[in-house]
């Protein structure tokens, strides 16, 4: 499965720990190409629909549903955990995205 960044994935990210986002869910994968092609790991940042507005979290519209992707829960997954690929992110989406600090 090639894997390419800012494709949502599901992931089953269990076992997980104290308030870490638990449960298989979308993901957005946020490492570059270059890694994604030659690791066995890929750096994504795990999707939510309940969320408040914090400057960390961006809002997308996924699968008909509107979401956030949630950056202040960066990880880095073995892709054994990745399910499958649902989509990616539109335009203005991964433009909103690259201009998180």
């Amino acid at each position: 499965m090639e894997l390419n960044q800012y494709q949502i994935v599901l992931v089953n990210p269990d076992p997980t720990m104290g308030s870490e986002i638990k449960k298989t869910r979308p993901c957005v994968i946020i490492s570059p190409n270059e890694m994604n092609k030659y690791l066995c790991t890929v750096v994504i940042s795990p999707m939510t629909t309940k969320s408040k507005k914090y400057p960390t979290r961006i809002e997308v519209k996924h699968d008909r549903k509107k979401g956030w992707i949630v950056l202040d829960q960066i990880r880095t997954i073995d892709k054994q955990r990745i399910i499958k690929i649902l989509g990616g992110l539109s335009k203005p989406e991964i433009k909103e995205l690259k201009l998180i600090p």
